[in-house]
C-alpha cells in the first residue's frame, strides 16, 4: 500500500464515530432514500448489509451507495462480500466469524481497502488482529433481534477490548442513544465507533436520529 492509500484508510478509521448498518428489511423508505437521510444526518460510516438481494441487484446497489458516499465524504463497507467491495470500489468488507477469513478476504480486495471482524471475545478480537483486520466490531453488547441475538456480551467485553485492542472498536448490538453514555464509560477514554442499525431505520425521521446518535457520542466525548 502506498503512502497515500495508507493515509486515506486510515483517514477513515480514525474519523468513525458512528457507524450506520443499512438492510432493505428495517427500513421503512427505499434503501438509497434511507442512505441520503443517513448521510445528511451525519453518518461517519455506511455498511450495506443485504443477504437477500442477487448479485447483480447487490452490486448494483454498492455501486450507487459507492457514488452518494464519495460525493459526501463518507466512508462505505460492504459486508460478508470483498468481491463485492472489490467491484464497487468501497472503502472496505465487513467480516463475521463464518466468513472468509482477513487474508484469503485480503486477496480479493485492493490494497488500500479496509477489513473489519466482528467479534465476540476477546480471544476473537485478538486473533481477529493478528489476522489483518483493520477494526473489530465488539458485541453484540446487548441484545438485539435485527441480529438474532437474545442475550449480549454486555460491556465488560466493550472494557476489556478497550484497554487490550490497538485498533479501532467498533461496538455492535442493540445500541441507541439510551445506552450510548454506557458504551462511552465502557470504553474509559478509549476512542470508540458505535454501529446502530434499527434505532436508525425505524425511526419516524432517519436523518434526525442519525444526527442525535451523533451529537449523543460528540457530547459523551467531551465529558471528562
Amino acid at each position: 500500500m502506498s503512502d497515500l492509500d495508507r493515509a486515506a484508510a486510515q483517514e477513515i478509521l480514525n474519523k468513525m464515530r458512528l457507524y450506520v448498518l443499512l438492510t432493505q428489511e428495517l427500513c421503512a423508505v427505499p434503501l438509497l432514500d434511507a442512505a441520503r437521510q443517513v448521510i445528511a444526518g451525519g453518518a461517519d460510516v455506511i455498511q450495506l448489509r443485504e443477504k437477500k438481494l442477487d448479485d447483480s441487484e447487490l452490486l448494483k446497489t454498492a455501486r450507487e451507495l459507492r457514488r452518494m458516499t464519495a460525493d459526501a465524504g463518507v466512508g462505505f463497507v460492504v459486508n460478508d462480500r470483498p468481491d463485492i467491495a472489490r467491484l464497487a470500489e468501497a472503502d472496505g468488507v465487513h467480516l463475521g466469524q463464518e466468513d472468509l477469513p482477513p487474508a484469503a478476504a485480503r486477496k480479493v480486495l485492493a490494497e488500500d481497502q479496509i477489513i473489519g471482524v466482528s467479534t465476540h471475545s476477546i480471544a476473537q478480537a485478538k486473533q481477529a488482529v493478528a489476522d489483518g483486520a483493520d477494526y473489530i466490531g465488539v458485541g453484540p453488547v446487548f441484545p438485539t433481534t435485527t441480529r438474532g441475538y437474545a442475550q449480549g456480551v454486555g460491556l465488560d467485553y466493550v472494557r476489556e477490548a478497550a484497554q487490550a485492542i490497538s485498533v479501532p472498536l467498533v461496538a455492535i448490538g442493540g445500541i441507541g442513544i439510551a445506552n450510548v453514555p454506557d458504551i462511552l464509560v465502557a470504553a474509559a477514554g478509549a476512542r470508540v465507533c458505535v454501529a446502530v442499525c434499527a434505532a436508525i431505520l425505524r425511526a419516524d425521521d432517519i436523518e434526525a436520529a442519525t444526527a442525535a446518535l451523533k451529537e449523543a457520542l460528540a457530547s459523551g466525548e467531551k465529558v471528562p
